[in-house]
């Protein structure tokens, strides 16, 4: 292949995904690897992104050294940390070009197609971003230590703390608790040491369970989900307070999570115009042809 393209990358804290398109904005070829935060595991994130790119070039055909034609948009979970993303740009130097930004950012410009609007990210992690007449507004996103509250792992960690409660008789049992002391034969030892190793995608796997017993009015889940529900509505709110005339849900969660967010949010939800990876695309195009608008076409 001899003509430039375009390569989009969305990772976050479970999977990293990429996107070949041509100058022409068709599709050549995707890919998926693994987690890519560049902050929480360095490492790891660069090896996804090489796996999800590779993969991406298998599909369209392309060999490694066709990326020296490549044009790249990566929108990474930890990107809005300098340190780290300096670090990945030292050491990304096959593509023709880069453009870096967070997830969240990415997430946004698919959404919106770069018009006023915010986007709330529900998956393994969560946060919201809304950008209004050009000033960005960030809400949450600072890693599930501190933050996160809406996300998978936040769920699936409380899950199965709560079930631990269970178990001493701390708190009443309930279909979920039976089910995740089964998953681990029942031997509370086992969730320790689980807990001692498990990633944030580890905690998030659960979620679907989660949403499982919710919808079969298990209170524990029940409680869980509606926690999480509360967590999105306040970063919903946030944004629509500094001027976001509409919100995308984003993320794993965001389906289900959608029937349990409050009826007055329903006029501000709206369903996103493209993914976060053409998003990412998008990006790299304003940066190539150096334009403030993402529909514009090569000559």
């Amino acid at each position: 292949m001899s003509k430039h393209f375009f390569i989009g990358i969305d990772g976050g804290a479970t999977r990293c995904l990429a996107r070949i398109r041509d100058m022409d904005g068709n599709l050549l070829g995707e890919g998926e690897g693994g987690p890519s935060n560049i902050h929480s595991d360095f490492p790891l994130a660069r090896e996804s992104i090489r796996g999800a790119t590779k993969s991406a070039l298998a599909a369209a055909g392309l060999d490694e050294p066709s990326l020296r034609l490549a044009h790249a948009g990566l929108g990474l979970a930890g990107a809005s940390l300098k340190s780290a993303s300096d670090r990945l740009l030292s050491e990304l130097t096959t593509f023709a070009s880069i453009e870096l930004e967070t997830d969240a950012y990415v997430a946004w410009l698919g959404a919106h197609q770069g018009g006023d609007g915010g986007i709330a990210i529900v998956g393994t992690g969560s946060c919201g971003l809304a950008i209004v007449n050009g000033q960005r507004i960030s809400v949450a996103g600072w890693g599930p230590d501190v933050s996160d509250e809406a996300g998978g792992q936040r769920m699936g960690r409380e899950a199965l703390r709560r079930t631990l409660w269970a178990y001493d008789g701390r708190a009443e049992k309930s279909g979920l608790t039976e089910a995740l002391l089964t998953r681990f034969n029942w031997d509370p030892t086992r969730i320790v040491s689980f807990a001692a190793s498990a990633s944030s995608a580890d905690y998030a796997r659960f979620a679907p369970l989660i949403f499982k017993y919710a919808s079969a009015r298990d209170a524990l889940a029940i409680s869980l989900v509606s926690e999480a529900a509360e967590a999105t509505v306040n970063i919903i709110d946030r944004l629509l307070a500094a001027g976001a005339p509409a919100i995308s849900l984003i993320g794993g969660l965001a389906e289900p999570l959608q029937s349990w967010l409050p009826s007055r949010l329903s006029g501000f939800i709206t369903p996103p115009q493209t993914d976060p990876v053409d998003g990412a695309i998008m990006m790299a195009r304003r940066g190539f042809f150096k334009l403030d608008s993402v529909t514009a076409r090569a000559s």
